[in-house]
């Protein structure tokens, strides 16, 4: 067998400008980075009832205060301005606009939002709306949760909710974030909320989030102006065989049928694909799982596909049909979130990390977005997360510095550029993260902003890579 060994990473080309009104942004998520966990009328999500389990959060950390934006946002959105954003990514927190996943919205909820968004506003920031980044009421998932079917009935009365409130403010809007790790590590392998280790639970958890999507595109195309863009974001594998051999070619179709094609087939082909409902036949029942008219709610048209990348997803099937490593970057768990394909075995890219053992390889961001413009002409891209962990820290001086972060930034931000000249219709990029900020099951370890954050006393300091990046944007344009 010969070893599939990742492309040379071509060097920037000296023309390194981005199209003309191509979007500028950094992104954030509200169980990350707000805090006030229980201030004006919000109850707890399945994260915040997660994190204050013993032993399913780093240290103990929870997102009680995380950065507190919730307190520091005028602060934040001055750091922003300062820093030439042209738009902010960030999330709503459910439980604080509905506290129980039902009935009417509190208004002190929705009007941090509002506040948040007139700030961005005045600011000459536009704001960018993702009503669902993991943080479903608990009251919600004590009724079955996302692989109940009346979840996604109530997603989308939320999001009527929402769109209400803000509509006259915010004129994008994203479903959901990363449905693939609320439905495969939320349910499947447990090392995100709520927890739990169910297989079958991991692909109802998937169809129903793809039918809240729908549902809420529905709500939202009524409730909003016509000129409102709406997407979702999925934070799609990349999918490498370890080698040529067709063993290995059969666990890259797996994995990219369970990684991608879950949410992909039914969102932008209006269908599951057969290979899919084959390989997880044994865990649940399709017939009875999707209902008649599902698809065509699922694949309601959108406006622009969102896409997260920090890594290449490499794998391998083992001749023994049994999985001895899983370097799939999502967590260490007995239980596997390969639905279906537990078997399949995943490898890093290269020994080049970031502090999060990701393989850092910019060539998959090119490929992926090549790719997904080729399959899906006519539908505009935005990367909506890119970004790298490593160990920062303040010099004597005050400062950090971060050149690894700005040559993992400057190398994806070329790849970036390389795909929009090879024909990718990408609109936009936005930084993971503005902030350092709560990151999951890492808790406070992992550090992902561009702006570190002083955790005992709140005080933010742009790294390096913040004044890097704000140059981008300033020029539009890689430095040479």
């Amino acid at each position: 067998m010969t070893a599939v060994r990742p492309e040379t990473t071509p060097q920037p080309a000296l023309d390194t400008s981005f199209p003309t009104g191509f979007v500028w942004g950094a992104a954030t998520a509200s169980y990350q980075v707000e805090g006030a966990a229980t201030e004006d009328g919000r109850t707890p999500s399945i994260w915040d009832t997660f994190s204050h389990t013993p032993g399913k959060i780093r240290n103990g950390d929870t997102g009680d205060i995380a950065a507190d934006h919730y307190h520091r946002y005028r602060d934040d959105v001055a750091l922003m301005k300062e820093l030439g954003l042209k738009a902010y990514r960030f999330s709503i927190s459910w439980p604080r606009v509905q506290p129980t996943g039902r009935g009417p919205a509190v208004e002190r909820g929705l009007d941090f939002y509002r506040r948040l968004t007139d700030a961005l506003l005045e600011a000459g920031i536009t704001p960018v709306a993702t009503l669902y980044h993991w943080d479903l009421p608990q009251e919600l998932e004590d009724a079955g949760g996302w692989p109940h079917r009346d979840t996604a009935h109530r997603f989308a009365d939320y999001a009527a909710l929402a769109a209400r409130a803000l509509g006259d403010r915010v004129g994008m809007w994203t479903t959901l974030n990363e449905p693939w790790c609320s439905a495969f590590l939320g349910y499947g392998s447990g090392v995100h909320a709520p927890g739990r280790t169910d297989p079958a639970a991991t692909l109802r958890a998937a169809h129903h989030l793809n039918l809240g999507h729908g549902e809420a595109v529905g709500a939202l195309r009524t409730v909003l102006p016509s000129s409102a863009q709406l997407s979702i974001t999925l934070n799609l594998h990349q999918v490498r065989p370890l080698t040529d051999s067709p063993e290995d070619a059969e666990a890259a179709r797996r994995i990219d049928a369970v990684g991608n094609r879950v949410f992909t087939g039914p969102l932008l082909d209006g269908a599951y694909p057969e290979d899919l409902l084959r390989d997880t036949a044994h865990v649940v029942d399709w017939d009875e799982l999707v209902r008649a008219g599902d698809l065509a709610e699922i694949s309601r048209p959108l406006d622009v596909l969102g896409v997260n990348y920090y890594a290449p997803t490499v794998v391998s099937l083992p001749a023994d049909g049994v999985a001895s490593t899983r370097n799939d970057g999502h967590g260490a768990s007995d239980h596997s979130p390969w639905t279906g394909s537990e078997q399949v075995a995943f490898h890093l890219a290269n020994d080049d990390l970031t502090a999060m053992n990701w393989s850092i390889d910019p060539n998959g961001l090119h490929t992926l977005l090549t790719e997904m413009s080729a399959r899906h002409p006519g539908l505009p891209l935005m990367v909506t997360e890119n970004g790298a962990a490593f160990d920062d820290y303040v010099s004597p001086e005050g400062r950090v510095e971060d050149p690894q972060r700005i040559a993992y930034l400057h190398s994806h931000l070329d790849a970036v550029r390389r795909a929009i000249a090879d024909g990718a219709d990408v609109r936009g990029y936005f930084l993971w993260s503005l902030l350092d900020n709560f990151e999951w099951s890492y808790g406070y370890s992992k550090r992902f902003g561009a702006v570190y954050v002083d955790y005992a006393t709140q005080r933010r300091i742009p790294k390096a890579s913040a004044r890097w990046y704000a140059e981008v944007i300033r020029n539009n344009a890689l430095p040479a």
